[in-house]
C-alpha cells in the first residue's frame, strides 16, 4: 500500500517547466522522477498494487514514456510488455489507430500479431490530457480482439477531462497524481 508521503515524494520529484513546448503551457517533466531511484520505485510499486490481481496478460506502453514504466510494470506483474509506437517504427505487419488532436490528426501502431483475442491488456502512458492517445491504445487491443482492463497513468491534468472519454468507452482509469492544471 502506498503512503501518503510516498506521494508526496514523486510530486516533488517532478520539474514543472513554464513556457514549453510553448507559452502559456506548463509541462510537467517526468525524466527528474524517473531519474531518482525512490521516485522510480514509488510509481512503480503504486501501478503494480493497482494491477496485481487483475490478471493482466500484457502492459502495453504508450510510445515513449509508457515505455519506462510498462516494461518495470510488465516484469513485477509477470506480463509481456507490449509496445505502441509513432507510425513506421515497427517492423513487422502493424495494426493502426488514427486519432485527433487540437490541430490535427496523428495514428499509433501495434504488430498485429501482439496479442490474442481474450487477453487481458493495461494500457499505460506517463500522462493522461485530452485522453486521445491512450483512447487509440485502447482501441488498438480492441481492434485485436483483446480487452483493455484500464489505461494508467502516473500524472493526471483533471482540467482536461481525459479520463471521461477514456471512461465512455469502457475502460477504467488509474492515475497516481492529479494535478489541476492544463
Amino acid at each position: 500500500m502506498i503512503k501518503a508521503d510516498e506521494f508526496k515524494y514523486v510530486r516533488e520529484h517532478i520539474r514543472q517547466v513554464p513556457d514549453f513546448p510553448k507559452k502559456g503551457i506548463l509541462f510537467l517533466d517526468i525524466t527528474t522522477a524517473v531519474k531518482d531511484a525512490l521516485a522510480m520505485k514509488y510509481m512503480v510499486d503504486f501501478l503494480y498494487e493497482k494491477f496485481k490481481d487483475k490478471n493482466i496478460d500484457y502492459v502495453a506502453g504508450i510510445e515513449s514514456r509508457g515505455f519506462i514504466f510498462g516494461a518495470p510494470l510488465a516484469y513485477k506483474l509477470n506480463a509481456g510488455f507490449i509496445p505502441i509506437r509513432k507510425p513506421n517504427k515497427l517492423p513487422a505487419e502493424t495494426i493502426k489507430e488514427s486519432y485527433s488532436l487540437e490541430y490535427g490528426e496523428d495514428t499509433i501502431e501495434m504488430h498485429a500479431d501482439a496479442i490474442k483475442p481474450g487477453d487481458r491488456v493495461l494500457i499505460i502512458d506517463d500522462l493522461l490530457a485530452t485522453g486521445g492517445t491512450a483512447l487509440a491504445g485502447c482501441n488498438l487491443v480492441r481492434k485485436a480482439g483483446a480487452v483493455p482492463v484500464a489505461a494508467s497513468f502516473i500524472i493526471e491534468l483533471d482540467p482536461l477531462k481525459g479520463r471521461e472519454k477514456i471512461e465512455a468507452s469502457g475502460v477504467d482509469v488509474v492515475s497516481m497524481l492529479n494535478y489541476d492544471i492544463d
